[in-house]
């Protein structure tokens, strides 16, 4: 499925704001003759509520932090707005950001506001409207994105105390064990292996490079016609990480099977024209300058990745609960973690044999 229009509703009254507060801070801080202004939630994304705000011809993108209680340190939209600044003019194309505002008296949760980029979404890997050909070009061109993100000095753009440098894995796994644990609604054994063993067995090579945290196809906007991204979206997971850790979880799609989120597994790669995973890797690899990955390691960063979405599925599963979630579609999501958990725990247990 492609939307290549708007995709929004009504804003849902656990995240609708008095927009004519937005209007005046508009007007002071954006577009000084803006009228007719309008709001619409877009649909889908359990995160952060985004919206789109119509003001006269101008069309603009409005992401907020969501109302209610929320885990420490989540929904950042503050370093969203930060990153996405800060690489305009480079090879990583991303919308163009006007204003943060900090100011909860606004709208009741911070937020930022970027322009509205017009084009194409996919939202599923398998691009069942696109021919053979259209599938490889959009494949490799995902590939070359975030390659070209992976490339980037942090410190050239401004970021170099983005966040910690080193250690990347061992953080985020005590991170995403804290998270998962604050908001366990129920026991899967399969999480509590991997909070035990993924710290024990974190891979010696360590690099910093900057880091989406969320990069996948339904993540980028493509050009209306041309196999080409013109912006990358949600960076609310960005920060300074381990590169290969944050390709692994865009690669993690060929693992996982089609009925658990939208995976890839099992599908006739060459008759679709999908690259396997071995050779998207190695593509990446030329792009970023990398003779090749161990295999070893390159298992552990899926399985770490597997148990990092689930607890992320899982705290989509407590926001849901709490009527707090963004979508409709949370529940769905939620129930994930359980079979994402059990896939990652099975594949520490191929490596554990090997």
């Amino acid at each position: 499925m492609t939307d290549s229009s708007p995709s929004t509703r009504p804003v849902a009254p656990q995240h609708a704001f008095d927009v004519e507060r937005l209007a005046a801070w508009l007007r002071a801080n954006v577009q000084p003759q803006a009228t007719n202004i309008d709001v619409a939630q877009f649909k889908g994304g359990q995160s952060n509520p985004t919206y789109l705000v119509t003001a006269g011809e101008r069309r603009y993108v409005l992401r907020r932090k969501p109302p209610g209680k929320l885990l420490p340190s989540a929904h950042a939209v503050d370093r969203e707005y930060r990153v996405i600044s800060a690489l305009a003019g480079s090879d990583v194309p991303v919308p163009r950001t006007y204003a943060l505002c900090e100011d909860e008296a606004v709208i009741g949760t911070a937020f930022y506001l970027m322009d509205y980029v017009a084009g194409r979404v996919f939202w599923d890997p398998l691009l069942p409207d696109a021919s053979p050909a259209e599938r490889s070009a959009i494949h490799d061109e995902v590939n070359r994105v975030i390659a070209a993100l992976h490339c980037v000095q942090p410190a050239q753009v401004g970021l170099g105390d983005f966040g910690k440098t080193g250690e990347y894995i061992a953080r985020q796994v005590a991170r995403w064990s804290k998270q998962y644990q604050a908001s366990e609604t129920e026991k899967i054994e399969a999480m509590d292996n991997l909070i035990a063993w993924l710290p024990a067995n974190i891979p010696a090579a360590d690099e910093t490079r900057i880091v989406h945290g969320d990069y996948r196809i339904d993540n980028v906007i493509f050009h209306p016609v041309e196999p080409r991204v013109v912006a990358v979206l949600d960076w609310e997971l960005s920060t300074l990480g381990h590169p290969l850790a944050d390709f692994a979880y865009h690669c993690m799609v060929w693992r996982i099977p089609p009925g658990v989120f939208r995976g890839l597994a099992g599908a006739d790669f060459a008759g679709l024209g999908i690259p396997t995973e071995q050779a998207y890797l190695q593509r990446y690899c030329e792009r970023t300058g990398r003779a090749s990955v161990a295999e070893r390691d390159w298992e552990y960063y899926i399985a770490y990745n597997l148990f990092r979405i689930a607890a992320i599925a899982q705290g989509v599963m407590a926001r849901a609960l709490q009527g707090n979630a963004s979508s409709a579609e949370a529940m769905q999501t939620g129930r994930a973690a359980r079979p994402l958990a059990e896939l990652a725990w099975r594949q520490v247990e191929r490596l554990k044999l090997s």
